[in-house]
């Protein structure tokens, strides 16, 4: 869950800042109707997967040959604060896993503390170059961490882990790991909502984080998290009225929150992936993109917010040997795992990646958290309000593939 797409050099044409997030919409403590195509007039009485109580994570499965874990948590207590008036902070934290040498991240586990305000968290690598400067930036910004709304606030972070309710360690059976180099250190973006503290005191967070680490000899395969978000062009429901069902000032309203950031990915979202047309208001929206170099992926996920109803990502659709790589029909919010495909799939260069997803405004109406919220004609963005379409692969690029 990355909010501003940036560029990935495996993938052609993605000329765009949006790293997007795997996730993330309101902690309001209510099952997501969504995961029914069928909404009911008893949905939204549930509890969000991992929020609004105590977090107890998954038993841990045992270490595998030259695996060893290294446990780290926030370097101090954090209370997050809205800016812009707002219910949803991105905060980033530098942590350091002490590496002297070369290793491979193979799983980790976020460990949420405060679960009323804690979100989703996302987890970037940097070398030691990228990790100075986001000291500097920590040290010249007031509290602990730093705000960084879109991305982690310095350039070139590599996506190698999230949490979201249901993504917590998944396991790849494969010879396959994030490379780690000695003195690379860690950036945790934890996304605070606060929305339902209702303008309450939130209390203060210190979530920690468990690494499965490997040592730098062993012979694994490269991998990195490959992002494919799509356009969100969803207007307000026939029922629903207001200021912010125009799309011009629902934009100006997400830049208001985000910053200048937040108007830009929607902007090229919807100039990459619909040739700069116009946009066009629909529930169901798509992206295509071509593979630069040859790569296996072996995982795959996908992430909406509140509103999301369904979401696909596919290879070469339509054309031989077309391949589906995730299919969520009824899509829960509450059940983000990543899912590891049941064999690894080869991409070749030219091959054509699309993700696929539909939203539904009425929604809106039978959730809780967001009863209280204006209608608005929603596009992407980081907050409850807002929503995303984001296909993850994790893949390993060819030898040479990555750039």
């Amino acid at each position: 869950m990355r909010h501003a797409v940036r560029p990935v050099r495996w993938v052609a044409g993605m000329a765009i800042a949006l790293a997007t997030v795997l996730l993330i919409a309101s902690c309001s403590g209510q099952r997501h109707p969504a995961a029914s195509n069928a909404p009911s007039a008893a949905a939204g009485t549930g509890a969000h997967g991992g929020h609004g109580k105590p977090f107890t994570p998954p038993a841990v499965a045992p270490l595998r040959a030259s695996e060893r874990f290294v446990n780290l948590k926030l370097p101090q207590p954090y209370t997050p604060s809205a800016p812009s008036g707002g219910t949803d902070e991105y905060r980033c934290f530098l942590v350091d896993p002490g590496l002297t040498g070369r290793a491979f991240l193979t799983g980790s586990q976020f460990l949420p503390q405060n679960t009323d305000i804690v979100h989703h968290a996302i987890i970037f690598r940097v070398d030691p170059g990228q990790a100075e400067t986001a000291g500097k930036l920590d040290a010249s910004t007031p509290g602990e961490g730093w705000t960084c709304f879109g991305d982690a606030g310095v350039e070139d972070g590599d996506w190698v882990g999230h949490w979201a309710p249901g993504a917590d360690e998944t396991l790849l059976t494969q010879k396959v790991g994030y490379p780690m180099p000695a003195g690379s250190k860690l950036i945790i973006q934890v996304h605070y909502n606060l929305l339902a503290a209702e303008g309450k005191p939130v209390g203060s967070d210190q979530s920690g984080l468990r690494l499965r680490l490997t040592d730098g000899e062993a012979d694994l395969a490269p991998l990195i998290t490959d992002q494919l978000p799509a356009p969100v062009e969803l207007p307000c429901t026939a029922e629903e009225s207001g200021p912010l069902c125009d799309r011009e000032a629902a934009v100006r309203d997400v830049v208001h929150r985000f910053g200048d950031q937040a108007g830009r990915s929607v902007t090229e979202l919807n100039g990459f992936c619909n040739g700069g047309r116009p946009p066009v208001a629909a529930a169901t929206q798509h992206c295509e993109r071509k593979a630069e170099g040859p790569a296996t992926v072996y995982a795959v996920a996908g992430h909406m917010h509140l509103l999301g109803r369904s979401i696909k990502v596919e290879l070469n659709p339509g054309r031989p040997g077309a391949r589906t790589l995730l299919d969520i029909p009824a899509y829960d919010f509450d059940e983000q795992a990543i899912r590891p495909l049941p064999e690894p799939v080869a991409v070749k260069a030219g091959d054509t990646l699309r993700v696929t997803c539909t939203h539904d405004a009425g929604l809106r109406k039978m959730l809780p958290a967001m009863r209280g919220l204006p209608p608005r004609y929603v596009v992407w963005g980081e907050g409850t309000s807002d929503e995303m379409c984001l296909g993850l692969l994790m893949l390993s690029p060819a030898a040479g593939a990555a750039g």
